[in-house]
């Protein structure tokens, strides 16, 4: 039957200390015995015992070296050393502590005393152990909330993209391919993860609001009345007010609001312009008018990628900040970045009817 008892190794070379060590303790626990410091650090090393006693004035190596040692190998250094010693100044204990030693006991040897000393560090050992297991057992049940977590908020923001879509199948896929470009983007402009994902989440809800917006204007297929157009320039007024309320950790609310703010002013529904937009919305705003002028709406045909990059050259420094569209023209030249086909929708063929990119 195997000992489960604690490892106990006493470092000593005084054969005396040994034998009352080794009386005091042996009833209660499994022991080891070395006399000098290099065959300690190799049964340290082999065998991992619970605790060590460590005597300081020994030859060859003394106490402090070997507790050094210990403490440098990361298969030894969790392991409790209390020196034994007949030095009874501060500065020879203070020493010992900041090798890593967690207690001291002094010579002559009081059996009690030593019983006492052994078994609280044993214990704190052994808490100690069970701390750190149960850390773990927490850091992995947070991590799989967290997964669990982060799929449902996933389930909950494409449920409400796919509304969206819903009433307006011509532009169906839109916010989920302006979400990747976006993300591109903003990885391409060397921006953080945390950022990048709050970038993601705006650009999957940034047209949330165009439940607001009547069917029959979605879809219309001819020239929209100045009213029509100002009802479907309310959608990110309402996209902000539907998504204020909930506690992301990103301004997400606020992204989407100004995803159709331009540099000059030119924008809605506020009508700020430079820095005053936030650099997420001013990703979102070529991501999005990238998007929208490669594919098909009810009022045009698509005019593809090229005619949307053309128009970000064009407006460059004006409408659309500088570098985020050199990061856009950098990563469709480098060719790191594609709408995938199954990503579009269907494209009727009928006659182009041009309108404003903003819609």
């Amino acid at each position: 039957m195997n000992d489960t008892r604690s490892l106990v190794l006493i470092v000593d070379d005084n054969a005396t200390n040994i034998d009352l060590l080794v009386n005091t303790l042996k009833d209660e626990y499994r022991l080891g015995i070395s006399k000098k410091g290099e065959t300690a650090l190799e049964y340290a090393a082999k065998y991992r015992p619970d605790l060590i006693l460590l005597d300081i004035m020994m030859p060859e190596m003394d106490g402090y070296e070997v507790c050094r040692r210990l403490k440098e190998n990361p298969s030894t250094q969790a392991i409790p050393v209390i020196f034994i010693t007949a030095m009874t100044e501060t500065v020879n204990k203070t020493k010992g502590f900041t090798l890593g030693a967690v207690d001291y006991i002094t010579k002559p040897f009081h059996a009690a005393e030593v019983k006492a000393r052994v078994a609280t560090h044993l214990a704190l050992a052994a808490m100690k152990v069970q701390l750190e297991a149960q850390n773990e057992l927490l850091e992995r049940m947070v991590a799989q909330k967290t997964r669990q977590i982060q799929e449902m908020l996933d389930g909950i923001i494409t449920s409400m993209a796919l509304m969206v879509e819903i009433r307006d199948p011509y532009t169906a896929g839109h916010q989920q391919r302006v979400a990747r470009l976006a993300c591109a983007i903003a990885s391409q402009m060397g921006l953080s993860p945390k950022i990048i994902e709050g970038i993601r989440i705006a650009g999957l809800l940034h047209d949330v609001g165009k439940i607001r917006v009547p069917v029959s204007i979605l879809n219309r297929t001819g020239q929209l009345l100045d009213a029509e157009m100002d009802v479907i320039k309310i959608h990110p007024r309402v996209s902000y007010e539907i998504l204020k309320g909930i506690p992301f950790p990103w301004p997400c609310a606020r992204i989407v609001l100004q995803h159709h703010e331009r540099l000059d002013g030119t924008g809605y529904p506020l009508g700020i312009r430079g820095d005053e937009i936030l650099l997420e919305s001013r990703i979102l705003a070529v991501a999005d008018v990238t998007e929208a002028r490669s594919s098909f709406r009810p009022y045009r045909p698509a005019q593809g990628l090229e005619a949307a990059l053309a128009e970000l050259r064009e407006l460059r420094g004006i409408c659309y900040d500088a570098t985020v569209v050199d990061a856009c023209l950098a990563i469709f030249a480098e060719g790191e970045f594609r709408f995938e086909c199954n990503e579009r929708p269907a494209t009727p063929d009928f006659g182009e009817k041009l309108l404003p990119s903003y819609r």
